[in-house]
């Protein structure tokens, strides 16, 4: 079938990428040259035809009003032709073509609220869920956490230098919406009690079959209690993932005493110097500490600070625990290693396919 017109207006689908491509990047489409990072922030690509394409990236809190987007939006119109753009972590990018625009366009932004930086060997903005603000399965909060973390780490999302790029990623449940289980060191609520079920209101509020089906390891089953039709779950079975409480509000997961945080490391998505990685467990439990988790924002800045004295230039997390092994991990950061790091998935880190590289 011969491709769409990129002016084609449809209604099925998404509209053509092209259509919102500056007419730059449409011009140098594929023909660019190289890029280097001018300063934290700051980048500039270079086309075979010569011209040169500006970025400055600031972060944002991911959770932004109409009027944060408009204050983008208007500096956009004034210094960019009205192109920006946003990354897979939040940071917002504006796209200029004129260099003398660059150092208006930063105190512009920085006046804003919005720092500039998060580029090259250092850390981006950390990508997060939605927490407490919204999800009904979280076993933690999401924004208060990255405001806390970032708070202590702010200075290596402008100034100071990591080894190599360094990606922050929090998921206030298993579930995993956040990419948690792919990112250098990753913040991951975690539920530790099967759901609490409303015996009484179960049969009025929800159809039991369907609340059975959801279950993707068959934890739930029909039970009796002094009369009434109810459920039971079986908690070696239960994997905590709330798909339950998401078709029955009668079977509440979320527990103030019980849920908490786990810290992973050393996952990627880049195939430089090594193949992707999982991230692996580092610490099973940090108990909910609201309104700014010290004892979360500790671990994390111990991690990056171990990893920033010990790792050589370009080593990802996951590349530095590799070459000194994982016993002098837990050795250099004094994490506890407990039996829950045991992983009992036979090999499964090392088995799963994650990169594109083919072997034979």
């Amino acid at each position: 079938m011969a491709e769409a017109p990129a002016d084609r207006i449809t209604d099925v689908g998404p509209p053509h990428y092209e259509r919102f491509l500056p007419p730059i990047i449409k011009a140098n489409y594929g023909k660019w040259k190289y890029h280097e990072i001018l300063k934290p922030g700051i980048m500039v690509h270079v086309g075979e035809s010569g011209d040169k394409l500006f970025t400055v990236r600031a972060a944002s809190p991911r959770l932004i009003s109409v009027d944060t987007i408009r204050v983008f939006a208007d500096i956009a119109e004034k210094y960019c032709d009205g192109h920006l753009r946003f990354t897979s972590r939040n940071n917002v990018e504006f796209l200029l073509t004129e260099e003398a625009n660059i150092e208006p366009l930063i105190a512009d932004i920085t006046k804003e609220g919005f720092p500039v930086g998060g580029t090259g060997s250092g850390l981006s903005n950390i990508v997060h869920t939605q927490g407490w603000v919204h999800c009904h399965s979280s076993a933690t909060d999401a924004s208060g956490i990255v405001k806390s973390v970032m708070d202590e780490l702010f200075p290596y999302f402008q100034e100071k230098r990591l080894p190599a790029k360094t990606r922050i990623a929090l998921a206030c449940c298993l579930n995993m919406c956040g990419a948690v289980h792919c990112s250098d060191i990753a913040i991951l609520g975690v539920h530790q009690r099967p759901p609490r079920i409303d015996d009484k209101n179960i049969s009025k509020m929800c159809e039991i079959p369907t609340t059975i089906s959801s279950c993707p390891t068959g934890a739930i089953r029909t039970a009796d209690k002094d009369g009434m039709k109810t459920v039971e779950v079986s908690e070696d079975l239960c994997m905590f993932c709330a798909n339950c409480y998401t078709v029955c509000p009668s079977m509440q997961l979320n527990d103030p005493d019980t849920d908490g945080i786990s810290i992973w490391v050393g996952g990627k998505v880049s195939n430089a110097i090594s193949e992707p990685k999982f991230s692996k467990l580092a610490i099973p439990f940090i108990p909910n500490n609201p309104p700014r988790w010290p004892e979360v924002v500790d671990a994390v800045k111990n991690i990056i600070e171990v990893y920033a004295a010990n790792a050589r230039k370009y080593e990802r997390i996951g590349d530095w625990i590799e070459r000194i092994g994982w016993p002098k991990f837990f050795k250099l950061t004094g994490i506890e290693f407990t039996r829950y790091h045991i992983d009992d998935f036979k090999h499964a880190g090392w088995t799963y396919k994650r990169s594109t590289h083919l072997k034979f």
